[in-house]
């Protein structure tokens, strides 16, 4: 079976600090792709878990969700190379994550704090499916993701946004 594999993502820090470059880990995994049922390429689970604060231990895969960015706003054709957003929904104590104050000064005015991004935030790219084909990204689509942030809220808060 093949090892762990890491590709380059942009980690916005809950704390305030800088948005960086990390390596997200990767791992084989026998599950289909429900994002490319037809692909035959296999599917790599991510660990975004490895740089989230305060998430619940032992839950893996459960303990964060993703959201796919294929567009911005007024696009008329997607990505060549979308991006999945990975960010924390359970926590270790059951209490909210602290607000993502990174995303926050990004957002500036268009801040509200109902739709406001929690947790250390992971952004990764691809080709064709999210959990099959992630390629590096770099430091590069902080312009791009900075814009998709400032006018974008928190996916679990929808229902307010």
């Amino acid at each position: 079976m093949d090892e762990l594999t890491a590709f380059e993502s942009l980690l916005f820090p809950s704390d305030g600090r800088h948005p960086h470059m990390v390596g997200l880990t990767t791992s084989p995994t026998s599950m289909p792709d429900p994002l490319a049922p037809y692909s035959g390429l296999p599917m790599r689970l991510p660990h975004p878990e490895v740089f989230m604060d305060y998430i619940a231990e032992g839950l893996g895969s459960r303990a964060w969700s993703y959201l796919l960015v294929e567009t911005l706003d007024y696009m008329n054709k997607k990505f060549t190379h979308p991006y999945v957003i990975f960010y924390p929904v359970v926590s270790r104590d059951g209490m909210v994550f602290p607000i993502n104050k990174c995303i926050r000064e990004i957002q500036g005015s268009h801040y509200r704090e109902a739709c406001a991004w929690r947790g250390n935030i992971i952004v990764a790219k691809y080709s064709d499916s999210p959990f099959s084909s992630m390629v590096h990204g770099s430091i590069a689509d902080f312009p791009i993701l900075r814009n998709y942030f400032m006018t974008h809220g928190s996916p679990l808060e929808f229902s307010m946004c």
